[in-house]
């Protein structure tokens, strides 16, 4: 744990001596560049990490630089997907542990704060790519005027899958549901649009929704679209994302798992078209320890772990009949995904096999990535060539899952026997009780917060009393169907009149009122409980 920890402020110290502001360090020629935007990013990725190491001074002080130095109003064209991820996930997952940080808070936190207005600034800036006529985002937007002209409609299935764990929070802390409404539209875009034996191709024109690359697996380009429909259905307790989720996992494990691997097949036809293994395929035994199928997942966690221990890192592509490395995809960037897997089986499991992964881990990059001005992208595994680059990921997800794997009593792995109460305007909240949902750059939600900024309370109240009264009524048969046969709707149609003229004590008739039948009076919340169940709210 403490050589993870000496790690991190190895490369944090000399991101900022040598590359701050730009987003990302060069390290082996000690300067700086800018690779997804514009935005410090790899400041903003770091940040919650900070926290996990216990370093709330500098925590502190981050979020001060944040404030007055990130500007989102500039002319430049972003990945849609990694500013999601990175920029709009770490501002969230910091705003989230800001108190616990010792930032001073504003009146109304969790459900406002400079931290949440930045998110909602960055993610704005994101939803002119989600107006086409599939609701499935274009890869790329400009943050000044929206998506160029002549902008490529072929995005990746993880690049229009990867939003709702950062935009449904957004929507629960703001109250605007536009982001998880986008969010989830794409999601349901893909799965209607997958093929007939229920896999989804990497590549896909979101104007026409035909699929460009037809190759399907759960690595590059797919990945974190399955992680997100298990991730959303935890945080928001979604019964459809999880069975959406399984049935892809039935078919994933029909068509492309062979002995604990999974290979690339045909999306149509289910052939095989790639037998390789890439190293981004290794968040899937953590995928699979958070659904209880802990067996499978160490199985197939056994298999990438060989890999690892041949290389002393995992090979973007490793070809599985040869045993060996994929042509020009011989590197290893510092990626977190097999790390990430080990600390998920080793909460559920306690196999020491795992920490050794993480001893290994620590020993490879040190050994083989470690420069004076940080750590180095590892561009060939098998002479250890390095590449002048180190990725905000390294320290806002390996370091991070390296130093939980090592750190059982983490904050972060809180099992609820501790917990903070906050008053809201909403009324009270409890926060920091654990259960926290990490995005796919490893900034963790934490999901009650979603519970703390519900507005309307008192209606929802209002909601249960009616029902009540409604289920009382229903006891007593004092209600009527009487305009089934008028408009065809069979037996469930029932008078919006009817069932909220009680309180003005009296019954009229559906075919003296002249009001139609979807609109609401202007009377108080009981009245508008209207037709086939569905509630209108005033701001509808």
């Amino acid at each position: 744990r403490e050589r993870v920890r000496a790690m991190f402020y190895h490369a944090y110290e000399h991101y900022l001596e040598s590359a701050f502001p730009y987003d990302e360090l060069r390290p082996l020629t000690c300067d700086g560049q800018d690779t997804w935007g514009s935005f410090s990013l790899t400041l903003i990725d770091a940040l919650d990490t900070l926290l996990i190491l216990g370093n709330v001074s500098e925590f502190q002080r981050v979020v001060n630089v944040l404030q007055e130095g990130v500007d989102f109003d500039i002319d430049v064209n972003a990945s849609v997907f990694e500013t999601n991820i990175r920029v709009v996930g770490g501002l969230l997952s910091a705003h989230l542990l800001s108190k616990k940080a010792g930032v001073e808070v504003e009146v109304g936190w969790p459900c406002s704060g400079p931290l949440l207005r930045m998110a909602e600034e960055a993610a704005r800036k994101l939803l002119p790519a989600f107006q086409t006529p599939t609701g499935m985002p274009y890869g790329t937007v400009n943050l000044l005027h929206g998506v160029n002209p002549g902008e490529t409609p072929v995005t990746c299935t993880a690049g229009i899958g990867t939003f709702i764990v950062e935009f449904a929070t957004l929507s629960h802390l703001t109250g605007d549901p536009v982001f998880e409404d986008v969010a989830r539209k794409a999601l349901k875009a893909l799965w209607k649009n997958r093929s007939d034996i229920g896999l989804v191709g990497n590549h896909i024109d979101v104007l026409t929704a035909k699929w460009v690359a037809q190759d399907a697996g759960i690595g590059a380009g797919v990945d974190s679209y399955f992680e997100y429909l298990v991730k959303g259905a935890i945080l928001l307790q979604d019964k459809e994302l999880m069975s959406m989720f399984l049935e892809y996992n039935k078919a994933i494990k029909n068509y492309t798992k062979f002995d604990d691997w999974y290979l690339w097949v045909q999306m149509y036809k289910g052939t095989v078209s790639m037998p390789v293994f890439q190293s981004l395929e290794a968040y899937w035994p953590g995928l699979q320890s958070l659904i209880g199928d802990v067996d499978n997942a160490m199985r197939t966690f056994l298999n990438y772990y060989t890999v690892w221990k041949q290389f002393g890192g995992l090979p973007e592509f490793y070809n599985i009949p040869q045993g060996y490395t994929v042509d020009k995809r011989e590197g290893y960037p510092l990626r977190p995904e097999l790390i990430e897997s080990a600390m998920y089986l080793y909460r559920a499991t306690r196999d020491p096999t795992l920490l050794e992964l993480g001893r290994d881990a620590v020993e490879s990059i040190e050994k083989i990535s470690k420069v004076d001005c940080g750590f180095a992208t590892i561009k060939d595994l098998r002479d250890h060539r390095l590449d002048n680059r180190m990725e905000s990921f390294f320290l806002a997800e390996t370091v991070k899952y390296l130093y939980l794997l090592f750190d059982p009593d983490n904050f972060i792995h809180n099992d609820g026997s501790v917990f903070d109460v906050v008053l809201t305007p909403y009324g009270e909240c409890v926060l920091n009780a654990g259960g926290y949902i990490f995005n796919t750059e490893a900034h963790p939600i934490d999901p009650a917060a979603l519970h703390c900024c519900r507005k309307r309370k008192e209606e929802q109240w209002e909601v249960e009393d009616l029902m009540r009264e409604f289920y009382s009524l229903k006891k007593n048969k004092k209600f009527t169907l009487k305009r089934a046969a008028d408009h065809g709707e069979g037996e469930s149609a029932k008078d919006p009149e009817d069932a909220s003229s009680e309180k003005g004590g009296e019954t009229r008739n559906s075919k003296k009122s002249s009001r139609s039948l979807l609109s609401c009076p202007s009377q108080s919340f009981n009245s508008k409980l209207a037709v086939l169940g569905q509630v209108f709210l005033e701001n509808n």
